[in-house]
Parts: structure tokens; sequence; C-alpha cells
């Protein structure tokens, strides 16, 4: 690899995160979280100490395809599952003609090439993509969604402007087909944070805010729902900006009413001076990744919630470990990374307010088909940083949610239903189906190893020439009981992290997206990073066979395989098909895969797949200091780690998505933060994308010039 690719110019970083992530990001995203000490501070066995378990070995890809997945989401990239595809009705409609099709969308088992020649690592302040693709703005930070919304103007925004325009920072993507045809689609998107440095002419300092600009921003968080038209024949989307746009809908931080469901619902935990009832809230902050269930509805994780609450030094002492342990700080009534939100809304005064924390870190399910539906926040799935959560129906028909805890030594959870999806594209199939998620097991992962005892810390992989082992399924919640002595149901689900520490579960290096491969029905996560593993802020925690890198900057694949199939089941294998990095570094592995002929990558995020089961990665902060991009490679055959970059975003921004439309003629992505820089504001950008004035977050949409399916 030549030196042009490994030695590219600075981006802005400035130590943060590895020094791939700007301090400006550190402090909107997640209020500096890695300048903090790690909150898992519980005596769990870290991997490096425990005792080596002598399991069968198993190699890190053992092919496969499951052959054609008759019935789901084929060739979708969140929560892509085996389950009809039922038809959702629109508003008004009493049967499917005008939700999803009816028909079944197969995937298509087996190997497929990547055929697209892969882009060189770069820094422009561009979307690049590769020759015989283009790509198109589809909707951008300001854009109407409710019709009438006001044009945007970003000297004189408002909380109730905002709440009718497209949101700020645009992060998860999900787009579900409309009707019988081809040509209609919705899409959906969480809003993850804000950026007042980036949003606000003449910004000086929080504090200098106006009241209205704080509303704002504020309403900046949430969700989209926007109606998309197809360009011709072709794989380019546009926004529908005609007719009356029914489901066009924005859910916003400030004033959206959702209702909790599942057994925490109702809990004193949860009641506030407000909602006495403890079974309504107002609003969803930092909705990170999220998935789509096979009955049409859409999944968003709370993440950084913890950064908008102030005055948790004034909370009764017994609740300050709670807050603790999920990065709430308990010393200062305004800690120096506060947004000070209390000002304009008394519910973020935890002094004052202290249950209304426990309110956010849920796992959000909203109905884009309904625009009249309350959005949900579910209990059963448990509260910590939501990266996403995505599901796959299991063979016996019970619905499996695997989700991550994107947090420096956290933990992988999965949770399933107690009940059975219904199959059928009938109304009531579907008010059945909506019920899901609001009962179930919860549980967290513990891993053992088959080569503790070789791993230094550097990457070199063991002499069985693969990082795997075994794991279980450590069970927090089963039969709508307690497993974890002492704790009530209730307070498992709403202080889930510390209940994980009771059992002994497995810290890893911040798990962030979890996702089932529709094809081989494996569970795919991306492990972004962890700069403090085997340093004194890791309180000890050395490189294991699952974290195989000290100082880990650049972070790995996870692969997860559920023993016998049984997704219910309480026991699975797992290996480490790619750790990231310079393709030139010998700590690095790609399947085993020729790294001479790949890309490098940096920091994975989110994983995504296609109808053929290949595996896409977008990255967010990537230290290797080129920008960020969308990353693809087969999982089995010949090309199984040929990993190929497929684009690269603007300067100072992160890939998030991304999804491959079912029809695999259009990747989605979102194009986060662009231009967020150190010394960057509203005045002086460090980006102009995407319309060369001010920097804007926004959605695009790439498509093959000849019509033929993307990536292959």
């Amino acid at each position: 690899m030549n030196e042009s690719r490994r030695r590219l110019p600075l981006l802005g970083g400035d130590g943060h995160s590895g020094g791939s992530r700007s301090s400006m990001t550190c402090l909107y995203r997640c209020a500096n979280a890695c300048d903090h000490p790690a909150p898992n501070t519980s005596s769990n066995e870290y991997f490096g100490d425990q005792i080596e378990a002598e399991v069968t070995r198993r190699g890190v890809l053992k092919a496969g395809s499951a052959g054609a997945i008759a019935l789901g989401f084929a060739g979708a990239t969140a929560g892509a599952v085996a389950g009809a595809a039922p038809a959702f009705a629109g508003p008004g409609e009493s049967g499917a003609a005008e939700g999803f099709s009816t028909a079944a969308l197969e995937t298509s088992g087996g190997p497929a090439a990547l055929t697209f020649s892969p882009i060189p690592p770069n820094t422009l302040d561009n979307l690049v993509v590769p020759n015989g693709y283009d790509h198109n703005v589809i909707i951008r930070w300001g854009d109407e969604v409710v019709p009438g919304a006001p044009d945007f103007d970003p000297a004189a925004q408002t909380g109730a402007s905002q709440s009718t325009q497209f949101g700020y920072n645009n992060d998860f993507v999900a787009v579900l087909p409309l009707g019988r045809g081809h040509d209609r689609a919705l899409l959906v998107c969480n809003h993850e944070y804000t950026n007042e440095n980036l949003m606000f002419p003449g910004f000086t300092t929080l504090d200098a805010l106006s009241d209205e600009q704080v509303k704002a921003a504020i309403a900046a968080h949430g969700m989209s729902v926007v109606e998309l038209e197809r360009v011709g024949r072709t794989g380019q989307w546009q926004v529908v900006d005609r007719g009356r746009r029914p489901y066009n809908r924005r859910i916003t931080a400030l004033s959206t009413v959702f209702a909790m469901t599942g057994p925490a619902a109702g809990s004193a935990l949860l009641k506030t001076a407000a909602d006495p009832t403890g079974r309504k809230v107002v609003g969803t902050l930092n909705n990170c990744a999220g998935g789509v269930t096979p009955w049409g509805t859409v999944l968003s994780g709370e993440e950084n919630w913890n950064q908008y609450f102030v005055g948790g030094d004034g909370v009764p002492e017994e609740a300050k470990a709670a807050l603790n342990r999920y990065g709430v700080s308990t010393t200062a009534r305004y800690p120096a990374d506060s947004r000070k939100w209390d000002r304009v809304d008394a519910r973020f005064d935890l002094t004052a307010n202290p249950n209304e924390v426990n309110r956010f870190g849920w796992i959000v399910e909203i109905d884009p088909f309904d625009p009249d539906s309350a959005p949900r926040k579910h209990t059963a799935l448990g509260r910590f940083k939501h990266e996403g959560a995505n599901v796959i129906v299991a063979d016996n028909g019970h619905v499996v949610a695997y989700m991550g805890d994107d947090e420096r030594f956290d933990y992988m959870y999965k949770f399933v239903s107690s009940k059975k999806i219904t199959r059928g594209d009938s109304y009531w199939a579907r008010k059945q189906n909506l019920t899901l998620l609001e009962s179930g097991d919860l549980y967290v992962a513990k891993l053992d190893f088959t080569s503790a005892a070789e791993i230094d810390g550097t990457g070199k992989l063991p002499t069985d020439g693969a990082f795997n082992g075994t794991g279980t399924w450590l069970p927090l919640v089963k039969d709508g009981r307690s497993m974890v002595t002492g704790w009530t149901v209730e307070q498992i689900l709403v202080f889930t992290r510390q209940a994980a520490d009771a059992v002994g579960a497995t810290k890893m290096d911040r798990p962030e997206d979890v996702e089932p491969n529709p094809v081989n029905r494996k569970i795919y996560a991306a492990l972004t990073n962890n700069t403090a593993r085997g340093t004194t802020t890791g309180r000890g925690a050395l490189a294991d066979e699952a974290n195989p890198r000290n100082a880990n900057k650049h972070g790995h694949i996870f692969e997860l395989t559920e023993d016998g199939g049984d997704h219910t089941g309480a026991t699975f294998t797992w290996a480490i098909p790619i750790v990231c990095g310079d393709p030139a570094d010998p700590s690095t592995f790609f399947m085993g895969y020729d790294k001479t002929k790949v890309s490098p990558i940096s920091c994975p995020d989110n994983v995504a797949f296609d109808s053929k089961g290949n595996l896409w990665i977008s990255t967010d902060g990537n230290a290797l200091l080129s920008n960020d991009g969308l990353f693809a490679t087969a999982l089995s055959g010949p090309e199984a780690g040929h990993l190929k970059q497929f684009l690269t975003v603007p300067r100072g921004a992160e890939t998030c998505g991304p999804f491959i439309a079912t029809d695999n003629k259009t990747v989605f992505a979102a194009v986060q933060h662009p231009g967020e820089l150190t010394g960057a504001s509203f005045d002086k950008p460090a980006s102009t994308w995407p319309d060369g004035d001010y920097s804007k977050p926004g959605i695009v949409g790439v498509w093959r010039l000849d019509g033929k399916p993307v990536g292959s």
C-alpha cells in the first residue's frame, strides 16, 4: 500500500476518540464521554481474566448461505428478517392497497461478487461514489416535512418551525415501499443530536442562545417520516412535493407524546409530577441507529440521552449510583458540557424531577403507515444507551431483537418475545404483531474463548488461526420473572446496566449496531473502538480474544452464530471476521483475504446487508485520518473479506444509515454533521456541503447509471 493511502492530512481531530474525532463532535454527540472514566465500575471478570474455556474450535468463516429466505424484507438493511412481509394500511385504509406490498421479497442465497471499483481514501468536501454511479441529496436539514412548513431561515429558527422541518444530524435511515407498485416509499430517519455552533448564525456560547433557539434545538431532535417517489425507472428517489402527503410527520423531543409499554410502564420509577401515571413521556432524545420490523414499523434507539439532564447533584443520595452508571453527573448542577435545557423545560432538571431521566434510554417504535398513532417506548427491551434494535423471526415464530449498548466496556443484549408472530396480511394480524415487543425475555451476553492465553494485545492471531469462542445468553428477565437476585422486574428494566453487571456479563469495546443477516441468519455487530482498553482509564482491562488489541482505536466486526440456528436459545458461538485498520498494519485481519487488495477501514459504526447477504459497513470517526465512508464485502465464497470502499462523505461528516433498497437499486445513506471540525461555526464553516453555503446534514441516494443492482 502506498504512502499516500496511509498518510492523509489531519482532519481536525485533537486527540478525542483516539485522535479521530473533533472535540466539537465529542461535546455535542456524547458530552465528552471519552474524557470521563468508563461508567462500568463493576467487578465483572474482564475477558482477559476469565479462565480459558475448552470449546470446540469454530472457523472464523463457516460459509454461508441459508438459501432463499422466502419471507421478510429481503435486501433491506435494518432488521431484514424472516417473516411475512404484510401489507401496511395507510390512513383511512382497511386493506393493503395503500400499504407495503404483500409480495414476498426473497433474498437470494449464495455469494455475489461486488463489482464496483473501490474509491480511494480522501479528504474532499464532497460525497464521492464509484465510477458508473451517481447520487442526489434527497432531503436536508430545514427542508419541509409537514406540508405548509415555513421556508427555512437559519436566522429565525423557532421550536414551532423546526417541528415541521427536517431535523438536524440525521442518523438511522429506513425506506419502506409504499403501495403495490415500485415507485413510492416512506423515508424514516432519526435526528440524533444538534450542534448549535453550526446551526445558528452569530453563535457565541450555549448560554447566549435565546429561549426560542433552545426550543428549536430541542425540536431538531427526534424523527422524520417523508414520502418519496422514484424518478422514472431509475434508482434515484426524491421527496414528493405535491398533494397531501398524509404520511409526512415530525416526531420531536419538544412536544410529541410517547406511550410507555411493557412491565415497567406505570412503575413508580417512571412517575413524575407531570405524569403521575408513569405511562406517557414527552419526546425522544439522541436517537441513533434503528431497525425495521416484519410488521412494517421502525425501531429507534435512544443513546446518549444522559447529557441533556442537569441537577444530578441535587437528587437523593440513593439515586446517584444509578445516575453515575449511566454517565449522568452527580457532582455539579451544571456540568461543563451541559445544554442547560432546563431554562425552557423544567423536566430536564433532576433536582426537581429525579425520575424524568428514567423515561429515556429505551427502544422506540413508530408506525410510519399510521401518522396518527402514538410512538411507543418498550420497557421490555431494557434501558441503556441503545444504538438500535434489529429483529429476526426465529424458526419457532418468536421475534428476537438484538441490541448493543454503545459504551466502552458495556454489553450486548437480546430480547425474545413471549408471543409468536401472526402470519398474514390482515389488519388483525398486524394489530397483534404491534404488541410483540411489549412482553418477553431479556438476556445479556457472556463470552468464553478458545485461545485466551495467546492474546497479547497486539492483534496477533492465535495458533488456531481465528479469534473465536462460545457464549451464553444470561437471563435478566424470563417468563415475566426477575432472574437477578434481589431485583424486581421493574428495577431490571429501568436499571438494566446494573442488572447486567450483577450477573457477570462480558464487557466489550463499544458494541453499536447489532443486526441479523437475512441470508445466513448469523448476527453481526460493529464494535467501534475502545482506546481505554489496556490503559489505566480502562481500569486494567487488557485485550482478550473478543477484543484482541489494547488501545483499540480502529474497532472490529463481531459475528455471532446461535447454536443449532435457534435464535431463542441460550448458547452461541462467535468469531471476529474483520479487525479494522490499515491493511498494512499486521494487527488487521480481513477473513484471511489478501490484505494488499482491501480498502483501509476504521471505526465501524453500522452494519447492513443486501439481498445476497453481503456485509455493508459505515464508519464514524475514521482514525486513519481520511473521510468516513461506506464499505462492502462478501461473507462467503472466494471474495469473502475483499472489503471495498463504496463512498466517502464530506469533510468532518460521519456515514450513517445505511439502507439498501428492497430492489437493490439504491443505497441510501445519511451524511451526519458535515463540517463538524474544531473551530468551525455557522459563519465560518469547515464544510459547505451540500449547497455551497453552510453545512447541512442530509440524506443521499446512490444508484448505478446502467440501472443494474448496486454493488454487484
